[in-house]
């Protein structure tokens, strides 16, 4: 086909053109053609240029009745996609001509053309809104009203759809109309509230829905009609009908719960029907309400007297459902290679200096179903009504456990995931059974059902904190021993699943046990490393992770030639075998900066091949980013932020040690490359990287540092801080370290970094924890080195800085901020006068200054105030101090 055009004025398609299209379609989606799809996609594609191939496409899905429907519904497809890009710009007969066939598709005899015309409808609004196509909301209208049920189920379908999609645009003003379309239209959905078509009372109660977070004025003051209509449909016979009720009460729940106050009795009573729904989706809509209500800060009492009569269906909710996936799944042992989609793609995490650290969930990527829910709702009731519930539930776990035979293991199996699921908020009511308990949950680890193996592990993990508090006396320690000895026993379990439960579990011991492992690292390292032998790609990532919390636990315990004999080979082997390009590398390199930090100087012997091979990464994906045939490799910036923060955890570890090997790399040029990158995530990691090398080695910085300062202080615009406040963090960090070391030589940037930071200051209620502090570091940092230039401007932000230095814990950081205070009042004494109050509480806030010298000048700043404003009114500035921190102004003999 050589041409695509139209005959005459009005358009009208080709045959050979329709019939080529087709052609192209039928091969296209049939599942036995012989032909190149991706040489049929590229010959669509040629299609696309021409100006009125769209036009063929509308022609086909609404006309071609003699064609396969499927055919269609691909023209319709291909459609919707090319007028997300296409369409705005395509000639107005075009874009005319399309939206005259779209609207009688609505009311075709196929489903499956009718919801294929809705979708582009949708995705046209999307992209002109209601004012691009006026004719189509009277369209609509019509079509509702309509007789043939067709046409009432597609202007239904393509309204569920627009208001999925971009619900503002009927809750928006439209030239020509007398009131906005969402007022028009709802009245007509509440209406088919009452329809006799389950698909239509679906649509209907589907469109209203999305409108609960929005909560337009007519919505609200129609709140009363909507709730009646809930309740009408709440029993209706179609489980999607009885899903978007429970869905609707949730987000009503959440968004406005006070109109549901008057009616919840009903409402809690219906939950509870609808929890035990035969449907597993409608029951698993209804468990969102119990977490739902409970975050809304609803009267806990008003769901008390419910409680005993909720705890059950929860209980038996969390059993496994017969056709879990988890059950046959569970049955692989290690035996099974890994399936491509069991091995999630993971994504690491870019170093942040300070005190916010971010918790993963591992949890994000698994399915949610009616079990986890369940088992939520449990774990949010035991906080809200903590030992509370302990009367009901415990009677009922005893009975699921005192179940022996096979049929019963599920009862068993949830019985265990009960018990840690309220770990936490009945912990004072189990404090005194936790021994019992405990020693309960040990010979479980060795039950023949595997998934009682796995929850075991992770009900243990959960009073790991408890577990470890024993220790003291010999009871306790025992318990401890047969804790630590039952999970190593289930790492080297045969079957996947219970590898990964036990291996997360001990990760878990591992960080509340820290150096009490010390004695036990012999035995911890030869599971821990025999299970590094055997496990397969998706449970190593996991081993990975324990090793790394090890060395995180215990530190330079670590460091003996004995536990480095078993550790290391294996890890170096996996490291040589690894590709620079392999991802499987990421798990390695962060369980390798972990070792680094905790050997320390231990490390300096495996730091030449690492530190080289980090260095390589970076340069040659730096390269592949400009010029990926040069390199043979795509780009990809996790392995630069990998590399970044295993190096970073080298200079941590070896601390000038490091020197030898920066010194004979390109590594500054590559950093300074890294810290001028567009991807935040590069950014972050390289600034932390800046910030330790600063600390060890800032003479290898000095040649680019004025670089260094002009590009980290343009990451602290507090205008563009919204979406990079990670980077932001780790730049401020690390140009106060710079500021230690260079001194002097940070004078040009030293008025625009402390503008920054005063903002910063004066916004901290919107900021992170971490930045604040960062900042208050920083400008006392800047303020130590160059008092003669910060100093002048002081008035205008010691109130909010003071204030932020407080709330600073004692460390050496804290220590070099208060030298640039006593520098700062000592060049501008009157600067401070208006806030020493303030000035006062931060000095009170320290609990020691273990630096003599920094005591000494704390103290003469407190003596030339107190001379300075004379008896009166030093009194008077003292007075409004709390007695505590007046106490501790006494060791600065005031």
């Amino acid at each position: 086909m050589t041409t695509l055009t139209a005959n005459g004025s009005s358009w009208q398609p080709q045959e050979q053109g329709i019939k080529e299209i087709c052609g192209l379609l039928e091969q296209q989606i049939s599942p036995v053609s012989t032909s190149d799809k991706t040489q049929i996609w590229q010959q669509l594609q040629h299609y696309s240029q021409f100006p009125d191939f769209n036009n063929y496409l509308s022609f086909i899905l609404s006309h071609a009745e003699i064609k396969p429907v499927e055919v269609r519904q691909a023209a319709g497809l291909l459609l919707k996609n090319n007028l997300r890009t296409a369409f705005k710009t395509m000639a107005p007969a075009n874009q005319q001509y399309m939206k005259s066939e779209l609207l009688p598709c609505l009311g075709s005899p196929d489903r499956h053309i009718r919801t294929t015309a809705g979708t582009i409808i949708s995705v046209i609004v999307q992209l002109v809104g209601v004012i691009g196509w006026p004719e189509l909301l009277q369209a609509l209208l019509t079509y509702l009203d309509s007789t043939d049920l067709n046409q009432v189920e597609g202007a239904m379908d393509a309204l569920s759809k627009i208001c999925e999609d971009i619900p503002q645009v009927l809750d928006s003003e439209v030239p020509g109309m007398p009131e906005r379309p969402i007022n028009i239209f709802l009245p007509k959905l509440f209406e088919f509230f009452r329809s006799t078509h389950a698909m239509l009372r679906k649509l209907a109660l589907s469109s209203v829905n999305q409108y609960i977070m929005l909560m337009p004025s007519f919505l609200y003051m129609s709140m009363d009609q909507y709730l009646h209509g809930l309740f009408l449909l709440a029993n209706d016979p179609a489980p999607e009908v009885r899903k978007l009720v429970c869905s609707a009460f949730v987000q009503l729940v959440e968004v406005k719960p006070s109109f549901l106050e008057p009616h919840l009795r009903n409402l809690i009573e219906y939950m509870l029907q609808v929890n035990k729904d035969g449907d597993d989706e409608v029951a698993l809509e209804a468990c969102e309400f119990w977490s739902a209500y409970c975050d809304a800060q609803l009267p806990p009492e008003n769901l008390k007297e419910f409680v005993p009569r909720l705890i059950p269906i929860l209980l038996s909710n969390m059993a496994y459902a017969d056709d879990d996936e988890t059950i046959t799944e569970a049955e692989e042992d290690e035996s099974v290679p890994d399936r491509d989609q069991d091995l999630k793609p993971r994504f690491h995490s870019s170093r942040l200096h300070g005190s916010d650290e971010l918790e993963e969930d591992d949890d994000v990527v698994n399915v949610w179903n009616l079990r986890k829910c369940s088992a939520a709702a449990m774990d949010i009731l035991s906080n809200v009504f903590g030992d509370e519930i302990l009367p009901t539930l415990m009677p009922l776990i005893q009975a699921n456990l005192s179940a022996s035979d096979d049929q019963s293991w599920k009862q068993r199996e949830a019985a265990v995931l009960a018990i840690g699921a309220v770990g936490e908020g009945c912990i004072n009511g189990l404090y005194p059974h936790l021994s019992e308990i405990v020693g309960f949950l040990i010979p479980l680890l060795d039950d023949k059902f595997p998934l009682i193996r796995s929850i075991s592990c992770w009900t243990l993990s959960r009073f790991s904190k408890y577990v470890v508090q024993g220790i003291g006396d010999q009871n306790g320690t025992e318990q401890f021993e047969k804790v630590l000895m039952g999970l190593l026993h289930r790492i080297l379990d045969p079957n996947k699943r219970v590898q990964e439960a036990a291996c997360s579990a001990f990760a878990t011991l591992e960080e509340e046990a820290a150096e009490e492992l010390a004695p036990r690292l012999e035995i911890i390292l030869q599971h821990l490393m025999c299970a590094f032998g055997k496990y397969q790609k998706k449970n190593l990532r996991i081993v990975y992770d324990a090793i790394g919390t090890l060395a995180d636990a215990v530190g330079g315990e670590l460091n003996q030639p004995r536990y480095l004999e078993i550790l290391m080979p294996p890890l170096i082997s996996k490291w040589q075998q690894l590709s620079s390009f392999d991802r499987d590398i990421f798990p390695l390199l962060e369980c390798f900066t972990s070792i680094a930090q905790a050997l320390g100087p231990g490390f300096s012997q495996f730091a030449e091949p690492v530190f080289q091979r980090c260095i390589n990464i970076i340069q040659t994906q730096q390269m592949a980013k400009v010029n990926p045939t040069s390199t043979g490799v795509q780009y990809d910036r996790e392995f630069v932020v990998c590399s970044l923060d295993l190096l970073s955890g080298l200079v941590e570890g070896l601390g000038s040690g490091i020197e030898s090997l920066v010194s004979q790399s390109i590594l500054r040029d590559l950093l300074l490359q890294c810290c001028m990158d567009d991807a935040p995530d590069v950014r972050q990691s390289a600034f932390a990287l800046l910030g330790d090398l600063a600390r060890v080695c800032p003479i290898h910085l000095r040649p680019c540092l004025p670089q260094f300062l002009d590009i980290t202080a343009k990451q602290l615009d507090i205008s563009k801080l919204k979406d990079t406040i990670s980077v932001a963090n780790n730049a401020c960090w690390a140009i106060g370290e710079l500021a230690v070391k260079a001194q002097q030589d940070i004078s040009p940037v030293v008025m625009t970094v402390i503008s920054s930071l005063v903002l910063i200051l004066q916004h901290a209620q919107e900021l992170n924890k971490s930045l604040t502090e960062n900042a208050t570091i920083t400008l006392g940092r800047f303020a130590w080195a160059c008092p003669e230039l910060v100093s002048p401007h002081m008035e205008h932000f010691m109130q909010p800085w003071c204030s932020a230095l407080a709330m600073i814990r004692d460390d050496i950081e804290k220590e070099d901020a208060f030298r640039g205070l006593c520098a700062m009042v000592k060049m501008n004494p009157n600067g401070a006068l208006s806030s020493l109050p303030v000035l006062v509480k931060a000095i009170a806030s320290w609990h020691e200054i273990k630096s003599p010298d920094l005591h000494s000048e704390v103290c003469q700043v407190l003596h030339g105030y107190k001379q300075m404003l004379g008896n009166g009114q030093w009194e008077q500035c003292i007075s409004s101090l709390e007695p505590p921190m007046k106490e501790k102004l006494l060791k600065y003999q005031i």
